[in-house]
């Protein structure tokens, strides 16, 4: 095994990462309402984080809600013991932090000042290397928001700014709003992104190959399904993530991890892992390290983000990284198998125009 990885600018900034960022939605072990299987105490979590590094990897993701904020408390004593600036680390706000405070949520300048302060503290740094704004926030104005971002950066707590879980006319206008006040172009867009999730190609993916921002999926293998473990007819397990919301009694979907019952009846997805497997086969890989080598074969993407519950699932996910590659006519099938409706008026639209490819 080769224990080395590629590396990619981050969008037009001259910031190089990691084509495959860990992301530590798993770190932390919490009950109520945000439990779920598979998170990990603070050992296991360093000990996938050493790994990591091993392979080569610089690049981690996060944010000040995952796990009530005990991953961005796991980074921070791992981070303590290391070189900080080898790392690129990346972290979110907008989500609620205090249910007690009416407050400590959204995209107000009183939100983001008081998130960036327990995020430092949390991760025992002195900068964030990116800033995401975890998802558009209707409450509050944008300039607002950027003018509040745009003095972090000034004041040197955050090096760039990213978004997350935007549609294609917010992304355009926090784009044009931040030319307008004159801050740093935005860096990246961190999007659900993959081979069962392609919807953002339409318009979102556009603005970023239009104004140079680094696309970031997330769930890459849409909640564990596209890595072929699971079998038609048979009910996933209650420990894996699709299996955990399948079960009758949570009554509730994640966007992350579809359905179960609509997955089952869904003939193009299994069409696309069986498709998926024997693109695998042909290349001695696992169907996950497909579903990942297609998303950093897509020049728009800057890095993947992934997750991982072992040493053997994180081995096997960053075999995607580097040394190989699908080929034209397999990313052309797996586009092909995977292509989303195109309706009005994107049907038209793609008609009368040629792509811009970056």
């Amino acid at each position: 095994m080769s224990l080395k990885m590629d590396y990619n600018y981050l969008g037009d900034t001259g910031v190089k990462v990691s084509n495959m960022c860990f992301g530590t939605l798993t770190f932390g072990i919490v009950d109520g309402p945000h439990a779920r299987p598979g998170q990990l105490n603070e050992a296991d979590s360093h000990a996938l984080l050493d790994r990591y590094v091993e392979w080569g990897g610089n690049f981690i993701d996060t944010a000040d809600v995952y796990a009530d904020g005990l991953s961005e408390k796991i980074i921070g004593s791992w981070l303590n013991k290391q070189n900080r600036d080898e790392f690129v680390v990346a972290t979110k706000v907008r989500f609620n932090t205090n249910p007690a405070n009416m407050n400590a949520i959204g995209l107000s300048r009183k939100h983001i000042l008081a998130g960036i302060e327990t995020s430092l503290k949390n991760m025992q740094t002195s900068y964030i290397d990116i800033y995401q704004t975890h998802c558009w926030d209707a409450g509050t104005p944008i300039k607002e928001t950027l003018l509040t971002l745009h003095d972090l950066q000034r004041a040197g707590k955050i090096h760039y700014v990213g978004l997350s879980n935007v549609c294609g006319w917010q992304i355009q206008k926090i784009v044009d709003v931040a030319k307008d006040i004159g801050m740093l172009p935005i860096a990246t867009l961190q999007q659900q992104y993959s081979l069962m999730e392609r919807h953002s190609e339409f318009e979102e993916f556009q603005v970023c190959i239009n104004d140079g921002i680094g696309v970031l999926p997330w769930s890459p293998l849409k909640g564990g399904f596209l890595s072929g473990k699971f079998k038609r007819n048979q009910m996933p397990e209650a420990e894996t993530r699709i299996g955990f919301t399948a079960l009758e009694e949570k009554k509730r979907t994640l966007l992350s991890q579809p359905a179960w019952s609509a997955l089952n009846a869904q003939d193009s997805a299994w069409e696309l892992l069986d498709a998926m497997k024997e693109i695998a086969s042909a290349h001695g890989k696992t169907v996950a390290q497909v579903a990942i080598r297609w998303l950093i074969q897509k020049k728009i993407v800057s890095s993947v983000i992934f997750g991982a519950k072992s040493l053997q699932q994180l081995d096997d996910n960053l075999g995607a990284s580097s040394g190989w590659a699908l080929t034209e006519m397999q990313m052309q099938k797996l586009d092909e198998l995977s292509k989303p409706n195109v309706e009005y008026p994107h049907n038209m639209i793609a008609r009368v125009n040629v792509v811009r490819q970056k």
